[in-house]
């Protein structure tokens, strides 16, 4: 599977993006995919997860009722809604996919990985 995130940006505190996650090469429906994000000087940390079909996710704490995870299996897409942005979400988004249905917390159980978008938030 090959991922390709886009939809980061620049954007005031407060404000929404909406990222993407595009997979293309295999049968993406089959794939649990999660967000991941990286800030400058810290260990990348999880963001998000859902499952192959949709019906399960799973958030950080630190995310849990302003970001939501979405995906179009028809469209090979995941989405990451992003509300009430703060200065510590600014981060390198990484989307990530791992065969099976349940979505994962851990960056060791997501097989493929895409390349990163930026998100940067002002105050």
């Amino acid at each position: 599977v090959q991922l390709q995130a886009s939809g980061g940006g620049l954007v005031q505190a407060g404000g929404s993006l909406r990222l993407s996650c595009a997979a293309s090469g295999r049968t993406f429906s089959m794939y649990a995919t999660g967000w991941f994000r990286q800030a400058p000087g810290k260990e990348r940390e999880f963001v998000a997860a859902i499952s192959r079909s949709g019906s399960s996710t799973w958030y950080a704490d630190s995310v849990k009722g302003r970001f939501t995870i979405s995906r179009d299996n028809a469209k090979n897409t995941v989405y990451l809604q992003t509300n009430s942005l703060k200065p510590e979400d600014a981060a390198v988004y990484y989307c990530a996919a791992r065969y099976g249905g349940l979505g994962s917390r851990y960056e060791y159980e997501y097989d493929f990985w895409g390349q990163g978008t930026l998100v940067t938030v002002s105050s």
